[in-house]
């Protein structure tokens, strides 16, 4: 039997369930809270830091991609939990490789500020 949820009114039932999302992360997790605070306090300075529009998108989607990897992290982490609290050799290594995902986008994300604001400073190693 075909669903009653097509076209528009499924993308407004897709939109709710990812707010519904958002507002999970915002509630439940600690490390999420700190990003989002995080990107709104450095937001101002990526108008500084960034000479293109090119900089900029870098700037903020790298921030961004904190964000999303951070979510996915908590999904699985969720899922992990659910499934059982008993330690299980897989369980913690889903954990532990989301949690690598986090590191990974957040120096990514470190080296792309970082990198700008050397630019933007006047100590561009690559030419900047």
């Amino acid at each position: 039997m075909k669903s009653a949820n097509t076209g528009f009114t499924r993308l407004l039932h897709s939109t709710r369930y990812s707010w519904y999302g958002l507002r999970s992360g915002w509630r439940f997790e600690e490390a999420f809270r700190l990003e989002v605070v995080l990107l709104v306090v450095l937001f101002p300075a990526t108008f500084w830091l960034a000479r293109s529009f090119t900089d900029w998108l870098l700037l903020v989607g790298s921030a961004l991609l904190v964000l999303i990897v951070e979510l996915l992290n908590s999904a699985i982490e969720a899922v992990v939990d659910r499934v059982g609290s008993e330690y299980h050799e897989l369980s913690g290594r889903a954990k532990d490789l989301g949690s690598a995902a986090v590191l990974i986008s957040a120096l990514f994300a470190a080296l792309v500020w970082g990198g700008l604001l050397l630019v933007r400073l006047g100590f561009a190693p690559f030419g900047g």
